[in-house]
């Protein structure tokens, strides 16, 4: 369940990021009044731990790979 929420976490982070690259425009920041709003970082410092435990996704064994 954890890794579920925390792939949704950096995918809206992504999302966030891209639209700041191609519009611009912080969603995150227009949401919560501000880059500099507790709020906004708060929801900012979660995104990246959530990208920080995504990491460990990328080195862990599959579940229900074949086995040789």
């Amino acid at each position: 369940m954890m890794d579920r929420i925390c792939l949704i976490l950096s995918i809206i982070g992504g999302l966030n990021w891209g639209s700041i690259g191609i519009f611009k425009f912080d969603f995150v920041a227009w949401l919560c009044g501000g880059q500099t709003s507790v709020l906004s970082r708060i929801i900012y410092v979660i995104v990246g731990l959530s990208a920080l435990w995504c990491i460990s996704l990328l080195f862990r064994e599959r579940e229900g790979a074949l086995e040789k």
